[in-house]
């Protein structure tokens, strides 16, 4: 192997996964815990242990590489605990109360149906700007871009004088109707500036044209909110790992993943669209297996130590949610859809000594403390305690024999706190905790299957995440899958998928244009040419910054794309465009027959329902330009006995009894290889639990393919 060109790092609540990529698509992958406090700790033992696996130092390795692509959790849980910058909001009088009101969607969203049926444990989102700096002036542009009040500029002086008096961090501006025209909200910044700048003080301007220009403006508001209170601390972070890689002998700026699915520079003006990074990461590298392998409906579910995250690839189509929900917060940032529920090893485990009822979280031990046998001082039983207490973990070889686990430290705290309460066997009481977080996980898969309107047969299911193999064969029994796959490299799969992308910038503005059914040749030219416009002034933008990020313009690609529904319904369905300009009245069919044909294939062929006409509700662009991704090298199978990668025996406790299961080391398994259950298949960064009777068999893409017996 040669140099590596590329580092890719997952940062997770649990593990900080890494993977090196070098020009010829070969990779290696590192992994350590995540340290929150300091993101840049864990960045770099994780790309040290990274390194080792390639035999290099880590000086070697920043000074050789181009990219170093980071994608971590810093901004969200700045968001989640409520650290962020203290703000201050300036709207249209008569919406001072917008903040405080939410949406319905919002205030009810990550509660309990238990919880829903009883309101009186339902309480709002605390917000993230108080009623007290939020301020009201004079002015109203309505739905056209028509001014209907002027601006009154002395209560926007009077305002910003009393925001600065209060020491806000940010000031953020929010006008009806701005992204129609944003008059308005440039005056209210300009005013706004003169002022900061008189005071001597240093707060920053945001506005909701800028940050997110479409409509709805309740989830506006909660964008530009969001950019100004969150992403302070996350460019902090995201510097902090620039500032250690070229401390290193990195000569470039770090990248980071957008939202929905691209890279961009941790310079983004928009970084609220990275927030969830990570487990975008592993639809990129889903949807790349996908083409290999020539399935192009996938379930993606990625198990970590916190969370069960669920993606879906429907006949070629990857799901944009233009609103999705952070943290109880509508959201306007275009997201690869991801469907999550709490479930992993790292979950707390708890018993009522009254009741016997059994809590699998929602609180989990992430990497500090951790669980108990990782001896850091966690004292709460976790489900990764039950996979060591029952054998499927090898207390020598976690992370490759860096960390040793203490097995009957566990089992003591396990036997006291949930064993003993509920009076049972310490086996029987850990199996039936696994088994627990295995059937959620498995009724979350069928319910994401049950809502794509086709067979659990036609799709393939894709495991990955540090705990994914571990508790694979309990999560993927019955539903009926065409295929179950995991990887060698599953716990940084998603690292592995951040690096598949290519850099990019998505830009967008909402449009209102609706097509009657039997539109004329001149009605359909005249739709073309306002199409059109649309996407050269996005056309110009996007490439612009780019450019500014050191892409050659020659290298840089654009996309135009729609999003549109059938007139008079609620979903919009994204449709690249088939062509870069509507230039005739053929050419504005040829994009309404594209529409139709995605519809169909993310819906169904009898749901088209052209007679109801069509509307265009958002036109945008995406620009990209190209990055060496990684490649999986094919190789001719081989013989099917897996004798040189078997390693001895160990007792393991699968299925209500124990066994003397065979041990397979992961990284030597061949293409052609099957092993037959019950066996523990390892990797330093993962474990593959095989069942009794069921098998895993390795294609020639070195995929690791489960079948139920």
């Amino acid at each position: 192997m040669t140099q590596p060109i590329v580092i890719g790092i997952d940062a997770g609540g649990t593990m900080t996964d890494t993977i090196l990529v070098d020009a010829d698509g070969h990779f290696k992958i590192g992994k350590s815990a995540t340290t929150p406090r300091n993101e840049a700790e864990g960045f770099i033992a994780s790309a040290e242990d990274a390194a080792d696996a390639w035999g290099i130092s880590l000086e070697e390795l920043f000074s050789g590489v181009n990219v170093v692509l980071y994608s971590g959790t810093g901004m969200l849980n700045t968001l989640l605990s409520r650290t962020g910058r203290k703000l201050g909001l300036i709207t249209t009088r008569g919406m001072e109360d917008m903040v405080l009101m939410g949406r319905g969607l919002q205030a009810w969203a990550d509660y309990s149906y238990a919880d829903r049926l009883h309101a009186v444990t339902h309480h709002h989102p605390d917000p993230l700007v108080p009623r007290r700096r939020t301020h009201g002036v004079t002015e109203r542009i309505d739905q056209f871009g028509d001014i209907v009040l002027p601006l009154y500029e002395h209560e926007v002086h009077a305002a910003a004088k009393k925001l600065i008096a209060d020491k806000v961090d940010a000031i953020c501006i929010m006008t009806i109707f701005s992204h129609v025209n944003p008059v308005h909200e440039k005056r209210i910044a300009e005013i706004c500036r003169r002022e900061v700048e008189a005071a001597g003080a240093e707060i920053g301007i945001y506005t909701s044209h800028e940050v997110r220009p479409v409509i709805r403006e309740q989830s506006r508001l909660n964008s530009v909110l969001i950019e100004a209170y969150a992403t302070a601390r996350g460019r902090k972070q995201l510097r902090g790992i620039e500032d250690i890689s070229k401390k290193y002998g990195f000569r470039y700026g770090v990248q980071t993943l957008l939202s929905f699915g691209g890279l961009t520079s941790i310079n983004h003006p928009r970084l609220h669209e990275t927030m969830i990074s990570g487990p975008i990461g592993g639809i990129l590298g889903a949807a790349y297996v996908g083409r290999l392998i020539g399935n192009d409906s996938l379930i993606c579910s990625d198990m970590g130590g916190t969370s069960f995250d669920m993606g879906v690839i429907t006949r070629g189509q990857t799901r944009i949610e233009n609103e999705p929900l952070m943290d109880r917060f509508k959201l306007n940032v275009p997201t690869l859809h991801l469907d999550t529920i709490g479930a992993g090893a790292g979950m707390i485990l708890k018993v009522d000594p009254l009741t016997r009822k059994v809590s699998l979280g929602p609180e989990s031990a992430g990497s500090d403390p951790g669980p108990i046998c990782f001896a850091k001082g966690g004292t709460e039983p976790t489900i990764a305690d039950c996979d060591a207490i029952l054998g499927r973990l090898n207390p020598d070889y976690f992370l490759g024999g860096k960390v040793k686990l203490q097995v009957e430290k566990a089992r003591a705290a396990f036997k006291e706190k949930c064993a003993d309460v509920l009076g049972v066997g310490v086996e029987e009481a850990a199996e039936g905790m696994i088994d627990m977080l295995e059937a959620d996980a498995s009724n979350a898969l069928r319910r994401v299957i049950s809502g794509q309107g086709i067979h659990p047969s036609e799709f393939t299911l894709l495991s990955y995440g540090g705990s994914g193999p571990l508790h694979l064969a309990g999560c993927s029994k019955g539903i009926g899958f065409k295929d179950i796959i995991t990887f060698q490299f599953a716990a940084a799969f998603s690292a592995f998928g951040c690096t598949t992308a290519d850099f990019m910038r998505r830009h967008s503005v909402s449009t209102q244009i609706d097509i009657p059914t039997r539109a004329g040749e001149t009605a359909l030219a005249e739709f073309g040419e306002r199409v059109t416009a649309v996407w050269d002034d996005l056309t110009k933008a996007a490439v612009a910054e780019m450019i500014a990020d050191g892409h050659a313009r020659e290298k840089i690609r654009t996309v135009p794309f729609l999003m549109m529904r059938y007139t008079g319904q609620l979903e919009d369905v994204e449709v690249m465009a088939p062509l870069s300009a509507v230039q005739s009245a053929d050419d504005m069919r040829k994009i309404i027959a594209e529409f139709e044909t995605v519809y169909a294939k993310v819906n169904h062929r009898v749901s088209r329902y052209g007679e109801a006409g069509f509307s265009i509700t958002e036109l945008g662009l995406i620009a990209t330009a190209d990055k060496v991704k990684p490649v999986l090298v094919k190789r001719p199978l081989g013989k099917s006995d897996p004798a040189s990668a078997h390693k001895g025996r160990r007792e393991a406790y699968i299925g209500g009894r124990w066994h003397k299961a065979d041990l397979f080391e992961m990284d030597l398994l061949q293409p052609g290889h099957e092993v037959v259950g019950p066996a523990i298949i390892e990797h330093p960064a993962t474990t593959l639990v095989v069942h009794p009777q069921d098998r895993v068999s390795v294609d020639e893409w070195t995929l690791l393919h489960y079948a139920h017996a």
